[in-house]
C-alpha cells in the first residue's frame, strides 16, 4: 500500500471509533438531561444556538473546505495560506462576537425568546475559540491524523458527563447547557492546539486571501444556505408556536441525528479527503464514491426504518415517557434521514471535492423556498401536520441532487439505486418482520426480542448476496477501496 493508502486506511478506522464511541455516550448524556430539563429549556438553547452558528458560518468563511480540497504547491504555500485562513478567521470572530454581545437583548427578542440575551451573550464566547481551532482541525483532516482528533473528541464528549450534568442536577435550567457548550469547546481548542505541529505566526498576504476567497466565498454561501435549511424551522416554530414545542421539535431532530452520526461523522470527512485527492481520476472517484454509499447504506437503511418502526420504545427510553408526543415525528425523521444520508447528503461531498460548491448552494437554496413554503403552510395549523409537513419535505432535497448529480456528472439516479437496492430490499424483509411481531405485542420485553430478530433476518439475507459478504468484512476499514488509491499526498 501507498502511503496515502495506509492514511486513509488509519484515518476511517480512528474516525469510526471516534464517532461509535462519542455517539455512544452522547445518548447516555441526553437520556439523563431529558429527565432533568423541561422541553422550553430546550427550545430557549436551540434558538441560542442558531444565532452562535450563523456568525461561526462567516467567521470559517469556508477556509476549513479549502485547506482540506485544495492542492498547494509547497509546504511554504500550504503554511502560508493555513496562517491566512488563521488570522481572517479570528479577526471576524473577534469582530461578530463584540457585535452579539453589545445587541444580545434585541436579538434575543428577534429570535422570539426576549430575555436571553444573557445567555446569547455568554454562548457567544465560543466564537472566537471555535475560530482559533477550525484551521487545526482542517489541517488535521487533510494529513488524516483521526488518531489526535479521536483523543480530542473522546475528552469533549465525556465533558458533559462531568460538567453538563452535574449542573443540571444544581441549577435545573438552561444555563447548564451554555456552559456545558462552552467547556467543551475551550477543551476542544486547548488540546488541538497543544498537539499541533503548526503554530500560527505573523504571516499574512492580500494575494493569498484573494486566491483563497475565489474559492471559499461560494462554500460559505453554501453554508449560509445549509444554516438557512437547518434553522429557518427553529425561527419559525418559536415565533408561529411556542419554547415547548419548538423544545420538542429540536429535541427529536438532534436525538436522531446524534445516532445517525455514527455512521455520517466517521464517514463524510474521510470520504471528502478521499474524492478531493481523485478529483481529476474519474474512474476511481465514482469508485470510492459508489463504495461509501453502498457500505453505508448497509448500516443506515436498517437503523432509520428501525426507529421508524420502534419509535414509540425508542423516544420512551432515550427521552422518557413524558416526551411520547413526539414519538411519531422521531420515526419519521429517522425514516427521511436514512434516505437523506445516502442518496443527498453525500452528494455535496461531490460537488465539494469537484471544487463546485455552488451546485451544493443551488441544491439548498432550492430546498429552502419550498421548505419555507411548507413551514409557513402547515406550523399555523399545529405541531403534528408541521412535523409530518417537514420530515417528508426532505425527500425535495433528494429529487434535487439526483438531477444536478445526473446533469453535471452524469451519475443516473437509476444507477444510485442499482447500487443500493440490496440493502433496500433487506429492509423491507426486515420491515415486514417487524410489522407481524409488533401484531403479536406491544410490550417492552416483547418489542427488545422483535429488535433483536429483525437485526438477525436484516444481516441473513444481506448473506445471501455474495458481494454483500466482502462488503460487510470490508466495512471495518474500506480497505480493499483504499487500496486503490495510488498516489501520495
Amino acid at each position: 500500500m501507498s502511503s496515502l493508502d495506509n492514511k486513509v486506511v488509519t484515518a476511517t478506522k480512528w474516525s469510526s471509533i471516534t464517532e461509535i464511541i462519542s455517539k455512544l455516550i452522547s445518548p447516555i448524556v441526553n437520556m439523563i438531561l431529558a429527565r432533568l430539563l423541561v422541553p422550553e429549556e430546550f427550545g430557549l438553547v436551540a434558538t441560542v444556538t442558531m444565532v452562535i452558528t450563523f456568525a461561526e458560518v462567516f467567521t470559517d468563511a469556508g477556509f476549513q473546505k479549502y485547506i482540506v480540497q485544495h492542492e498547494f504547491q509547497d509546504d511554504e504555500d500550504f503554511d502560508i495560506s493555513t496562517n491566512v485562513a488563521f488570522w481572517t478567521n479570528l479577526f471576524f470572530s473577534l469582530f461578530f462576537f463584540i457585535v452579539i454581545a453589545l445587541f444580545a437583548d434585541p436579538i434575543a427578542s428577534l429570535v422570539g425568546n426576549p430575555g436571553s440575551g444573557a445567555a446569547i451573550r455568554m454562548a457567544a464566547i465560543t466564537i472566537p475559540i471555535v475560530s482559533f481551532s477550525s484551521i487545526q482541525l482542517a489541517r488535521y483532516r487533510r494529513i488524516f491524523d483521526y488518531k489526535t482528533l479521536f483523543m480530542v473528541r473522546m475528552v469533549t464528549s465525556l465533558l458533559p458527563l462531568v460538567v453538563t450534568v452535574p449542573l443540571a442536577f444544581i441549577l435545573r435550567n438552561y444555563w447548564a447547557l451554555i456552559i456545558g457548550m462552552l467547556a467543551r469547546e475551550i477543551a476542544n481548542a486547548i488540546i488541538l492546539t497543544i498537539k499541533s505541529s503548526w503554530k500560527p505566526r505573523f504571516v499574512y498576504s492580500i494575494v493569498k486571501l484573494k486566491e483563497m476567497f475565489s474559492f471559499s466565498m461560494w462554500s460559505m454561501f453554501e453554508q449560509i444556505s445549509i444554516w438557512l435549511t437547518s434553522n429557518l424551522d427553529v425561527f419559525i416554530v418559536g415565533r408561529i408556536l411556542n419554547e415547548h414545542y419548538l423544545g420538542l421539535y429540536k429535541t427529536s431532530m438532534t436525538t436522531v441525528n446524534s445516532y445517525m452520526a455514527i455512521v455520517t461523522a466517521a464517514t463524510t470527512p474521510v470520504l471528502f479527503a478521499a474524492l478531493s485527492r481523485y478529483q481529476n481520476d474519474e474512474k476511481n472517484f465514482n469508485e470510492t464514491f459508489f463504495k461509501f454509499q453502498r457500505q453505508v447504506a448497509i448500516l443506515i437503511l436498517p437503523m432509520g426504518m428501525g426507529l421508524f418502526l420502534f419509535r414509540n420504545l425508542t423516544t420512551e427510553i432515550l427521552l422518557g415517557r413524558e416526551w411520547l408526543e413526539v414519538a411519531d415525528f422521531l420515526g419519521l425523521w429517522a425514516l427521511t434521514s436514512a434516505l437523506t444520508i445516502i442518496y443527498s447528503q453525500y452528494n455535496s461531498e461531490i460537488y465539494r471535492s469537484k471544487g463546485r460548491p455552488k451546485l451544493s448552494m443551488l441544491a439548498q437554496v432550492l430546498h429552502l423556498i419550498f421548505l419555507v413554503i411548507i413551514l409557513l403552510c402547515f406550523a399555523p395549523i399545529g405541531f403534528d401536520t408541521l412535523c409530518v409537513g417537514r420530515a417528508f419535505a426532505r425527500l425535495q432535497l433528494i429529487l434535487v441532487n439526483a438531477i444536478i448529480t445526473w446533469l453535471y456528472f452524469g451519475i443516473s439516479f437509476k444507477t444510485v439505486l442499482k447500487n443500493t437496492y440490496i440493502p433496500i430490499f433487506a429492509t423491507l424483509n426486515m420491515s415486514i418482520v417487524a410489522l407481524a411481531l409488533q401484531s403479536i405485542s406491544h410490550s417492552f420485553v416483547w418489542s427488545i426480542i422483535s429488535i433483536l430478530i429483525c437485526i438477525i433476518v436484516y444481516f441473513t439475507i444481506l448473506l445471501f448476496f455474495p458481494s454483500v459478504r466482502k462488503e460487510l468484512i470490508e466495512i471495518p476499514t474500506v480497505r480493499k477501496l483504499l487500496m486503490k488509491i495510488r498516489h501520495n499526498i
